[in-house]
């Protein structure tokens, strides 16, 4: 840009941008759905102005493409483990936060609510 003033204003916006997208993909990472999608999609604005976003979109990948390599690289067992570990582990989140906010209103009355202790 060639006005110094207005190219530091968009850079501000960019990085107030995507910063908040990533802390709103942060906030929803341990429930279902597409919390790391979030974040990655904010690193991707903020990379557009910023070589440290780059250089850490850049990290991201190659530790996903990494580890993609080794799960799929495991037997089948281990890999219904881990999956088996991390539906579990959404579960508790999930369940913890119905505990804390309480179920929404349009929930049908059913005894398994009751036998989860969520009603």
């Amino acid at each position: 840009m060639a006005n110094h003033h207005t190219a530091r204003i968009y850079r501000s916006i960019v990085g107030g941008l995507g910063t908040l997208i990533v802390l709103i993909g942060l906030v929803l990472v341990p429930l279902p759905g597409p919390g790391w999608l979030i974040v990655i999609i904010g690193l991707f604005v903020i990379s557009s102005e910023f070589h440290w976003a780059r250089r850490l979109l850049h990290f991201v990948r190659v530790n996903v493409e990494r580890w993609t390599r080794w799960i799929m690289a495991q037997r089948l067992w281990v890999r219904w483990t881990v999956g088996a570990v991390t539906a579990a582990f959404v579960g508790f989140i999930v369940w913890c936060t119905l505990r804390l906010t309480g179920l929404p209103g349009w929930v049908p009355d059913l005894a398994v609510l009751e036998l989860l202790g969520l009603h």
